[in-house]
């Protein structure tokens, strides 16, 4: 796998400064790497329809939703900020995908829900975004992906370890 360019720097600079630890270095940019090309590719499938990948989330939690759904709770379902999800449905509302209408039992209330439009597009893109993730591991043995769930699932509950706040030791004092 080709590693981003930067990734190559830092490496480099790692072998010549001999830490320890290349390999995981090397590993470590990989799946930096992957994911990042992983990401550019999903935003190239979905820009020639007016989609970012937040805004796709958007519609998929819509979609699962077809009595409508307020903002505050897409808000929660996305992990986003109820700011962030109302430019987004302001974006999908004038691009036509979304509507927000008033809620039948508190008039004080919105919910969203898919347009006509919205709801083709979303049965459309869905299934083309499927078969895009399915191909991303269609090399791969369902023994193999279980490995790499499990070796992923390691590394992720490291990083969490790692991540949680340290009782009064701090790392750098």
């Amino acid at each position: 796998m080709q590693l981003e360019q930067k990734y190559l720097a830092l490496l480099a600079e790692a072998e010549r400064r001999n830490l320890a630890d290349v390999e995981g270095i090397r590993l470590c940019f990989q799946i930096l790497s992957l994911a990042s090309s992983i990401d550019r590719e999903c935003a190239a499938q979905l820009a020639p329809h007016g989609l970012s990948e937040a805004r796709f989330v958007v519609l998929f939690l819509l979609d699962a939703a077809p009595d409508g759904v307020p903002p505050h709770v897409l808000a929660d379902q996305a992990g986003v900020r109820r700011a962030t999800v109302t430019g987004l449905l302001d974006g999908l509302e004038r691009d036509g995908f979304a509507r927000r209408t008033a809620s039948p039992t508190d008039r004080r209330s919105r919910l969203i829900q898919l347009t006509p439009k919205g709801k083709t597009t979303t049965k459309r893109l869905f299934a083309k975004h499927n078969q895009w993730i399915a191909s991303l591991l269609g090399d791969v043995s369902e023994r193999e992906r279980k490995t790499l769930s499990k070796l992923l699932a390691k590394v992720a509950a490291r990083t969490m370890r790692q991540a949680a706040p340290s009782k009064g030791h701090g790392d750098l004092e």
